[in-house]
C-alpha cells in the first residue's frame, strides 16, 4: 500500500499486519490523550490501526485479574486515538470484536452489525462493547472503520491460533462459531482500506465452524491424535457463542469463503509449518 500506516501494537494482530500492509508498528503504552497525539505527530500517518488489546494471558477470564490494563487497553485507548485522529484527519482502523453478543442458536440468525442484544457477563465483553459503541457513533461523521474479529484461525502454530488451542484441549463443543482465518481477514483489511470504509464490519468468514469438524479433519492427517466432543454446560464457563452475519462484507464488493472451505487448506498449511 502506497499510504502511510501506522500499526499500533506489537502483538499477534499487530505483526501480522504490519508484514502483509508494511508500515510503521508502535508497541509504546498509551496511558492518555497526550501519549497518542505525540504518536500521531511522531509519525505524521495516513492510517492508523489499533491492534492495542487485552484478552488475557490464558484466555479471556485473566481479563478479571488485571481490570485496570483491561480496560485501558480495550475502552480507553480506542478512544483517545479516535479523537486524536479526528482531529488530525487521520483515518483510524479499530480492530475489535464479535464476542459481545448474545445468542439464541433457537432463534437468532447470524447477526449483523446492527445488532445491540450485548453479552455483559464477561468483563472482556463489557470493556469492547464500551469503546465500539463509542466509535461507531463517531464513525457516522469521522473516518473510522471498526473491524470485528472473532476466534483466530490460521495455518501456522502460534499460541492464539484456534487450531493450536483445540489440539491442546483434546475436548470440544459441538456448536457453530463465528472464526476468522486471518489470511483473509488480511485481505479484507486491505479491501476495506481501498475502499475507505466506515463503520463496523464483522470480517468473519461465512457460516459457523463446528470444533468436531476442524478436529476429525485434524485427524485424518495425525490418526494417533484422539479428542472428546462435550456439552457446552460441562465446560462450566461464561463464554459467547454465535454466528456472525458477512452480508455487509460481501455488499462491499469482498468475496467471503465459507469457514468450511479454508479447512483443508488451514490444515495442510499447519501441518507444513
Amino acid at each position: 500500500m502506497n499510504r502511510r500506516i501506522l500499526i499500533l501494537g506489537q502483538g499477534f494482530i499487530g505483526g501480522l499486519l504490519q508484514k502483509e500492509l508494511g508500515g510503521k508498528v508502535d508497541g509504546s503504552r498509551i496511558n492518555c490523550f497526550s501519549d497518542a497525539e505525540k504518536l500521531i505527530k511522531k509519525y505524521n500517518p495516513q492510517i492508523v490501526i489499533n491492534c492495542i488489546g487485552v484478552n488475557g494471558k490464558r484466555n479471556v477470564d485473566d481479563c478479571e485479574l488485571e481490570k485496570d490494563r483491561t480496560l485501558l487497553a480495550n475502552s480507553f485507548v480506542p478512544v483517545m486515538l479516535a479523537e486524536s485522529c479526528l482531529r488530525h484527519q487521520v483515518k483510524l482502523v479499530s480492530i475489535s470484536s464479535g464476542c459481545i453478543f448474545n445468542y439464541d442458536y433457537k432463534k437468532n440468525r447470524p447477526l449483523t452489525e446492527e445488532c445491540q442484544d450485548y453479552f455483559f457477563k464477561l468483563f472482556y465483553s463489557r470493556s469492547k462493547i464500551y469503546s465500539e459503541r463509542a466509535l461507531a457513533a463517531l464513525s457516522r461523521d469521522y473516518n473510522i472503520l471498526i473491524v470485528r474479529i472473532r476466534i483466530p484461525l490460521l495455518s501456522s502454530k502460534h499460541p492464539k491460533n484456534l487450531l493450536d488451542k483445540l489440539i491442546k484441549y483434546r475436548q470440544v463443543i459441538d456448536a457453530p462459531n463465528s472464526v476468522t482465518y486471518i489470511p483473509d481477514f488480511i485481505l479484507a483489511v486491505k479491501h476495506l482500506i481501498k475502499i475507505n470504509a466506515r463503520g463496523i464490519y464483522n470480517v468473519v468468514n461465512s457460516g459457523g465452524l463446528r470444533y468436531p469438524v476442524l478436529m476429525k479433519l485434524y485427524q485424518k492427517y495425525v490418526p494417533e491424535f484422539k479428542y472428546q466432543v462435550i456439552a457446552l454446560k460441562k465446560l462450566r464457563l461464561i463464554r459467547t457463542n454465535l454466528v456472525l452475519s458477512t452480508r455487509k462484507l460481501q455488499q462491499s464488493g469482498f468475496k467471503v469463503r465459507s469457514i468450511n472451505a479454508v479447512l483443508e487448506e488451514c490444515v495442510k498449511g499447519y501441518l507444513k509449518s
